[in-house]
Order: C-alpha cells, then sequence, then structure tokens
C-alpha cells in the first residue's frame, strides 16, 4: 500500500548542479513534485527485527547479532577489572558526592585539584554512579555502551551510501580492533572521544547529502564536546572533514566557505563555554586545574595537554617535559612506521594496510566522478581520519600510549568497508580483482607479522591466518573467470569467507584475549605481551596495579633502553606498588581494612581525611574509604599546589587529618618541601606496614 503527497512549494532556489552520483536508495537527488512513500504499517517490534521494508531480510537480524556481540565482547565480566583506571574514579566518587566537584572534574569531593583533562567522559560516568552507586559496573557499564553505540553508528554511516554488508564489516572491524575492546572495558576517556567522532563523521554525511547548514553546526558541536572529552586530540579530524566537505558539499563554493565558518564557531562554542566559566571564575572558588603550572584551564591546552603532546616540551609531564634528539623523545621513537612497531603494532594496526590499499584503489575508481560523488566523499572522509590522526600520532614526541590508537578504529572499519564495496561491485573487471586480492594478502602477511611476535601464542593461528589469505585472493582473482552462474556463486562465498577470515581472525583473538584479562592503572595495553614492547611503565599494563618491573617489556613492562628509545624515571621516583600498600606514579594505593578504618574516624571533622603526594596515589585512599584526599601535585606530583606555606594554612586550621609518604622522586619543589616539614614536625601512627603522620599532633 502506497500514498501519493504532492510535496508543497520551495522557497529555496533549485540546485543547478548534477545530481549525487551514487544515491544511497537509488531515488534521484532531486524530488520530484510528488513523491510515492510506501505506508509501513508493520508492527513496532517488526520493525525492529526487520529494518527498512525496503532491506533485505538478513540485514536486520546480522545488525542486531553484531551489537549484541558487541556487547557480549565490552561487557562479559566487567566487574574483574575493579576500578581500572583509579585515578578517574576517584574523580567519579567525588562527582557523586559534590556538584561542584562534578562540573570542574575535580578528584575530590573537597575541590582540592582537578583531574588533568576536560571532565564530559568523567559527566556520564558520574550520571551513572549517582543513579547505581559508586561502583566498577556503574563506572566502566556506560564506557561499553558508548563502544557499542559507536559500531551502531559506524554502521548507519557507512549503509546511508553503501550496501548492508559494507556496514556491518566496517562495525565489525571497528569492534574487533583489539584497542577498542580494551578501551571500551576502561574509563578512560577515550571511549567518549571515539563515540562523538563517529557521530561527526555520521552528521558530515548527512550535510554532504543535502548541504544543510543545521547537520554542519551539529559535527562543529560534536567535535566541540569531543574537546570537552580530551581536548586537542578532538580537533586532529577537522581538516580532513572541512577538506571533505569543501570538495564535496552540494551547494556553491561561497557558501559551503560560509558553512563551514558557522561550523567552526559552532565548534568553538562547543568547547568554549566550559572553558570561559573555567577562566572567569575566581580560582579561590574552585580547585586548581590539574596539568597546569598556573592554575589556568588555557595552559592545560597549549600546553601539557596541547603543542606539547607533539613537540615534547612538556612543562609539567613526570620526567622533566624535554623531548629527546633526532628522532627519539623521550616517550620512544618517533617515525613514519610508529604505528606499526611492537608497541603499537598489536593496538590497531591489523587493518590499517588493507585500508590504505582499499582506500586508494577506491580512489583511483572514483577518480573521475562529480565534484559532489558520495563515493568518493566517504573515502576522503575515512581517508583523511586515518591518515592525519596516524601521523600526528606516529611523529609526537610528547606524551603518547599506545591506547591512544582507539581513535583510528572507526576510520579502519569505514575505509575497509566502503573500499571493499566499491571494489565488490566492479570485480569483473581486473583492476578491482586485483585490488580486492592484494587488500587480503597484505592483510594476512601484516597478521602473521604481529602474531609471529608472540610465537608461543596460539602458533597455530598465524598460518590459518596466511592460507586463508591465499585461499581467498586466488578466489577473488578467479572467481569471475569461472563455469557456469552456480559456481562462480560457490567460489565468491569461498572468496569473502576466506576473506574474512585473514583480516579478522588476528585481531578477533587479540581481542577476546584482552576481555579476557583484567587491565588496572594508567597505562593498559591490549593483547598478550609482545616481546620487545614497551607497553608503558610498570602497573599500567595487564593485571593488578604494581604489575612488572624495570627492565620488561610488554604490558607491564617498563621501557627498555636501546631500541625504541630510553627512558629515564626520575630519580629515586616509584612507579609501581610501594610497600605497605603505597601507590606510585601510574597505580593506586591498596590501603588495608585496619588503615582504612583508621582514616574513616572522625572523618566529618576534616575537610580532607589524608593528604599524599600524587593523585593515582590518593586515588585508592579515597576510594576505598570515601572520604576526599588532598592529591599534593596532582597526577605526576609536579603540579606547583599547594604551596608549603598554604599546606601549612591547612594544617594549621585543622583541614587535614594524616599525611602519608607518596612517591620519592620526581616532583614539584613544593611537594618535596611538604614532605620534608611534616616528617620534621609531626608524631606518627604506624597501622599494619603503613606509616601515617598526625597532622593534628606536632612533636613539640
Amino acid at each position: 500500500m502506497s500514498i501519493t503527497i504532492a510535496a508543497p512549494p520551495s522557497t529555496e532556489p533549485p540546485y543547478a548542479g548534477p545530481p549525487c552520483a551514487d544515491p544511497p536508495t537509488g531515488e534521484p537527488a532531486t524530488p520530484s513534485a510528488a513523491d510515492t512513500f510506501p505506508v509501513d504499517d508493520r508492527s513496532g517490534l517488526q520493525r525492529l527485527l526487520r529494518g527498512p521494508a525496503d532491506d533485505p531480510a538478513w540485514v536486520r537480524p546480522s545488525l542486531l547479532a553484531l551489537l549484541v556481540a558487541t556487547g557480549v565482547l565490552y561487557m562479559w565480566g566487567l566487574g574483574a577489572s575493579g576500578w581500572a583506571n583509579s585515578f578517574y574514579s576517584a574523580a567519579v566518587q567525588a562527582g557523586t558526592k559534590s556538584w561542584k566537584a562534578f562540573f570542574f572534574g575535580s578528584s575530590d569531593a573537597s575541590n582540592f585539584i582537578t583531574v588533568d583533562k576536560p571532565p564530559a567522559a568523567l559527566w556520564v560516568m558520574e550520571i551513572s554512579a549517582r543513579i547505581f552507586g559508586v561502583n566498577a559496573w556503574s563506572i566502566l557499564v556506560p564506557q561499553a555502551l558508548e563502544g557499542v553505540a559507536a559500531v551502531g553508528l559506524l554502521y548507519a554511516t557507512i549503509r546511508r551510501w553503501f550496501s548492508p554488508a559494507a556496514g556491518l564489516i566496517a562495525g565489525a572491524v571497528m569492534a574487533l580492533t583489539p584497542v577498542a575492546v580494551l578501551m571500551f572495558r576502561f574509563n578512560n576517556p577515550d571511549a567518549l572521544l571515539v563515540l562523538l567522532l563517529v557521530a561527526a563523521a555520521y552528521a558530515l554525511t548527512r550535510a554532504i547529502e543535502g548541504g544543510a547548514t543545521k547537520w554542519l553546526v551539529a559535527v562543529g558541536v560534536l567535535i566541540g564536546f569531543g574537546f570537552l572529552t580530551k581536548m586537542l586530540q578532538a580537533f586532529v579530524v577537522v581538516p580532513g572533514f572541512a577538506v571533505t566537505y569543501l570538495i564535496a558539499g552540494p551547494p556553491r563554493l561561497r557558501k559551503r566557505l560560509g558553512q563551514l565558518l558557522v561550523a567552526g564557531a559552532a565548534m568553538f562554542a562547543g568547547a568554549g563555554w566550559w572553558v570561559a566559566i573555567v577562566e572567569l571564575v575566581p580560582a579561590s572558588w574552585r580547585p586548581y586545574v590539574g596539568g597546569s603550572t598556573d592554575n589556568s584551564v588555557l595552559n592545560l591546552i597549549f600546553g601539557y595537554n596541547g603543542l606539547g603532546r607533539v613537540t615534547g616540551n612538556e612543562t609539567g609531564s613526570v620526567g622533566g617535559g624535554a623531548a629527546g634528539n633526532g628522532t627519539t623523545g623521550m616517550w620512544g621513537a618517533t617515525g613514519w612506521l610508529r604505528m606499526f612497531n611492537s608497541e603499537f603494532g598489536g593496538q590497531a594496526s591489523w587493518l590499517i594496510p588493507a585500508a590504505l590499499v582499499l582506500g586508494g584503489a577506491g580512489l583511483i575508481v572514483t577518480i573521475r566522478k562529480h565534484r559532489t560523488d558520495r563515493s568518493r566523499a566517504a573515502l576522503l572522509l575515512a581517508g583523511s581520519w586515518l591518515v592525519v590522526t596516524a601521523t600526528v600520532f606516529s611523529l609526537s614526541k610528547g606524551i603518547i600510549h599506545p591506547y591512544y590508537t582507539v581513535a583510528l578504529a572507526p576510520a579502519i572499519g569505514a575505509l575497509v568497508g566502503i573500499g571493499g564495496h566499491l571494489l565488490w561491485k566492479q570485480r569483473s573487471s581486473w583492476l578491482a580483482r586485483g585490488g580486492l586480492a592484494a587488500a587480503v594478502l597484505v592483510s594476512a602477511w601484516w597478521a602473521y607479522v604481529l602474531l609471529d611476535r608472540t610465537p608461543n601464542w596460539h602458533p597455530v593461528l598465524r598460518w590459518v591466518v596466511v592460507v586463508s589469505g591465499v585461499i581467498g585472493a586466488a578466489a577473488l582473482l578467479a572467481g569471475p573467470t569461472l563455469g557456469g552462474s552456480a559456481v562462480r556463486r560457490g567460489v565468491a562465498t569461498l572468496a569473502v569467507a576466506a576473506s574474512l577470515v585473514a583480516g579478522l581472525a588476528g585481531p578477533a583473538a587479540y581481542a577476546i584475549d584482552t576481555a579476557s584479562t583484567t587491565h588496572s592503572g594508567s597505562l593498559p595495553t591490549a593483547g598478550p605481551t609482545v616481546a620487545g614492547g614497551r607497553g608503558g611503565f610498570p602497573g599500567g599494563g595487564r593485571g593488578a596495579p604494581g604489575g612488572g618491573a624495570i627492565p620488561g617489556g610488554g604490558n607491564g613492562g617498563a621501557r627498555p633502553n636501546g631500541g625504541n628509545g630510553a627512558f629515564t624515571l626520575p630519580a629515586g621516583g616509584n612507579v609501581g606498588g610501594a610497600a605497605g600498600g603505597g601507590g606510585g606514579l601510574l597505580d593506586a594505593s591498596t590501603p588495608s581494612a585496619a588503615l582504612v578504618t583508621t582514616l574513616q574516624e572522625n572523618a566529618g571533622q576534616y575537610t580532607w581525611v589524608l593528604a599524599t603526594i600524587g593523585a593515582n596515589n590518593a586515588s585508592g585512599y579515597q576510594l576505598a574509604s570515601g572520604d576526599p584526599v588532598m592529591a599534593i601535585g596532582g597526577f605526576n606530583g609536579t603540579d606547583p599546589t599547594p604551596t608549603l606555606a598554604a599546606f601549612q594554612g591547612f594544617v594549621s586550621s585543622g583541614q587535614i587529618h594524616y599525611f602519608v609518604a607518596g612517591r620519592t622522586g620526581g616532583n614539584s619543589a613544593d611537594a618535596t618541601g611538604i614532605s620534608t616539614w611534616v616528617e620534621a614536625n609531626f608524631k606518627t601512627v604506624t597501622v599494619g606496614s603503613t606509616t601515617l603522620y598526625d597532622l593534628t599532633q606536632p612533636l613539640s
């Protein structure tokens, strides 16, 4: 059944250009005066299970299966990781106790200092924790759901212009990227950042479809909120997104330029409102801006969390913030192949070679298309996202961790889905078949290389991948030239199945390993331990905090000398767990039950029940006791707050009960001075193996 609706008179001048190439459902780009719309009289459940009426019957069940499987992968046994990154979990706890801490992203409910990132990612977790209580599930489940939403939204983005199969492949590639499994099971800001960037890409496709300014405004706002999640990293996609619309947007050039200016204004508004409030509020009314050197969020944006990440000149960073010589910064060797080395390779690079091959071949196929061709626009959008982001990560000399590569996962999935769709449609030509076969072979080869870095970990898998790659490539090349239609269909099915095994078996195995392993600390890594991989500092990889030793590699290992670039710890600085349950730079403290009881006694009389150096050290005490703990010096112990005089004022006014020593090296002069003053002037209380200084009991 259908009804015919006459279109109302248009108030806009007609678009004078040619219709867009390859519209998603075959309709003309410019609607006629009357269009016929089918009336969908199915029930809500039928529409949910079947999707659009013109979709094949297998599409919606396949999509639901993908989303359910992703949800299981991201949520199964999620509580085993406990607080995961205790630094952020403590901030979530603070945000459930104080709306001021919620807004500013404070580490403690008494609002001494903020985390070293803007608070948008915390807001999602804090709302969940306010509803369901502060626990591992209420903190981590929102992250997993953000991952499921990102996979579904990526499918919807690709499906609008291409086949359902292309959208499903893109979503599956993203879902099975090992670092995506890691981050969507963890409580770092990267999960929300990825979701917002995928949403921005979806909005950009809608803008390219009809040239509507409102969708470009949506792109700007979403990227702006991405900034409120992880600051300048959200802006890395902006040049590619802008160029894509400038090339493929339907309106005339002058209007496209004006629209991009409006979108830029929306982006800065979405990012800037919170920054403006923090800057305008008197410093005495808010917490210190963690990670800054002058209590300014602008300093944080352009310093520690900004250009310093690229240049290596990060004042306040652990280790002093100076970049190394040549191509080696203090965070490892830089270079164009960094995403493929032993530290980064297993996280997200499995299908980067295939994505580049398919993306490049897709651009060749569409080279003669009209300016507004959607296929080429989609390739430009995803390709610029992948290439620009990977380049920034590869050449940055400042702080960079392997888990940052989760930002590449949607772009890799999109390129594989789009490029595979375009070449498969034209597989009757040798060029298209050659491109598909090359992508399969390079995927199998690179998966073999990555799996060979863990030679004792499921050694048969690498050969399964290689054999599948050879079979898939041969079937792709020979299929259309063989026998009758039944034979060709059978060979095509074999080609698809073998190609999927060659491309996805390796990352899927890493993904399952990641999901079945607990992760905690500040520097988690995906997959099994890799020989020669640095994996960050001890306590940052797989298992419980404090894991790993110096030297060591892989997950939970320290940075080795040589090969990937040496890294020198601050003199005397501990990064793993300290004796007596104390934490370090990257892992939380683990106080005993007796110590927690001691901290909770008369806790209501104090603004902070404890003060210690370093936010990770403070987080363990705070999460265990439920009471505010002052993190002297912020995350790294290097923030210049509080001064010795300010700390003495807190003590004299009775606002702090106890002090416990934290990191012993690499701290700011203020933190070192505070520790020395406390040790010389106050009595100690020993609880188990932990020594507390009672700041209400001076020695004299």
